[in-house]
């Protein structure tokens, strides 16, 4: 009997170290899958065609998709025989949009390898491509989630965009931001980054991207108090910045002040992904840095009013930073921070950014060209033209006319895939 009782105790502990492995490593399993690209001929006629932020637009022109890639378009061009046709009562297309600043960490995309297609595609048609993105950058989630995700949408399974992703993010020794601890466990946060020296950020750099990471995230300034920046020190952010150089990788940054602004810009990093909200300090000759350094800066306005106060007070120096930044010359790239803010609507963002100096063609160049050429895949994506990726979202308004007809979309194609196509009024 002991015997038998030891045998069944050595299988379940077996049992349940084979499952313990699966759950925590089977959803890295092949991290960067081949992007799923559409197959056939799609058209849409008679539209108004953005073909570039830097472009006139064109009146009472067709598209052309086939297998996945911009045939040909104008209006000139004829709709192929056979051609799936998609309506087009007076829209407007233009390139694919980018949101590069997501988050897939709200409880839903939990074991995302084993959730259901109906489910994960109702939530990213509500947080990604029925608002017209085509790409996203996750600065910060569970590995487990958003790799599973990609790989499943690459394959086919769901529909959804581009994903690149930061897995998780690196913080400043105890620097776990007050909003992140409580919401996480204990036990889970001792496994979050937090590099006490350069040895250790080259090694948490490096680790992220062998789970798959395509970009780095540092909080160069963390919110550990809802009153008080922890800035990352300097040589611990320069460490990892240079690991992700060294290998090819664009590096983010939280910078939430003026110390953690400085650390971001003085490391190297490429993009901050936030406008600082806490912007004592914040003068030209700071900001006359940060363009000269060639870093760019995501606003993410929204989210400030939707999650920390719409007080005029302290909306209205945030939305001067962006003003007097774009004015300096700096380079705007949109972002929302949907999944940290669960109001996945962007018409409000849009609206800020007009209040903060940026036109119509400014944000389409954020939303397409801007984050393109900072990935370098400008020759690929960002624009409509024959040869390119077939990145395509129809809107029902004008843009020019109306900022906010930007959220209005119609239908979203990625990589010559319809992935989203708003359903017909009743």
């Amino acid at each position: 009997m002991r015997r038998f009782l030891r045998w069944l105790l050595a299988i379940l502990l077996t049992l349940g170290l084979l499952g313990y492995v699966v759950f925590q490593f089977w959803p890295l399993h092949n991290p960067h899958p081949a992007p799923r690209v559409g197959r056939g001929v799609l058209a849409i006629a008679h539209a108004k065609v953005y073909p570039s932020p830097d472009a006139e637009p064109v009146e009472n022109a067709t598209v052309v998709v086939r297998d996945g890639k911009i045939a040909a378009w104008g209006p000139e061009v004829a709709v192929p025989e056979g051609a799936r046709v998609l309506a087009c009562d007076h829209c407007v297309v233009m390139a694919g949009f980018w949101n590069a600043h997501v988050h897939f960490t709200e409880p839903k995309w939990n074991q995302a390898a084993w959730q259901s297609a109906e489910a994960l595609n109702a939530q990213l048609e509500d947080m990604t491509t029925g608002r017209g993105f085509t790409t996203v950058v996750d600065l910060g989630s569970d590995p487990r989630s958003t790799i599973s995700l990609r790989r499943r949408i690459e394959t086919g399974d769901l529909k959804g965009p581009t994903i690149y992703t930061a897995g998780q993010g690196l913080f400043p020794p105890d620097g776990i931001p007050f909003y992140i601890k409580r919401n996480t466990p204990s036990f889970i946060t001792r496994f979050i980054p937090q590099p006490a020296n350069p040895k250790e950020a080259e090694e948490a750099a490096r680790h992220a991207f062998a789970q798959g990471a395509d970009v780095l995230k540092l909080f160069t300034g963390s919110y550990v108090t809802p009153d008080h920046v922890l800035p990352m020190p300097e040589d611990i952010a320069a460490a990892a910045v240079s690991v992700a150089h060294e290998e090819r990788h664009l590096v983010f940054s939280h910078p939430s002040d003026l110390a953690g602004t400085l650390v971001a810009v003085h490391s190297g990093v490429d993009l901050l992904a936030h406008a600082p909200d806490t912007v004592d300090g914040i003068d030209d000759q700071v900001l006359r840095t940060i363009v000269d350094r060639h870093t760019a800066m995501i606003p993410t306005l929204k989210m400030f009013a939707t999650t920390v106060t719409k007080k005029d007070s302290y909306l209205k120096p945030i939305y001067g930073v962006v003003r007097r930044f774009r004015e300096l010359g700096g380079e705007l790239v949109f972002g929302t921070d949907v999944g940290y803010m669960t109001d996945y609507a962007t018409d409000d963002e849009f609206l800020a950014l007009r209040e903060s100096g940026v036109d119509a063609m400014g944000m389409l160049r954020m939303l397409t060209t801007a984050p393109a050429q900072r990935f370098g895949v400008l020759d690929q994506r960002g624009t409509i033209a024959p040869g390119k990726m077939a990145d395509l979202v129809v809107l029902h308004g004008d843009p020019a006319q109306d900022v906010t007809a930007f959220a209005r979309v119609d239908v979203t194609i990625r990589n010559g895939d319809v992935v989203y196509q708003r359903a017909p009024a009743r």
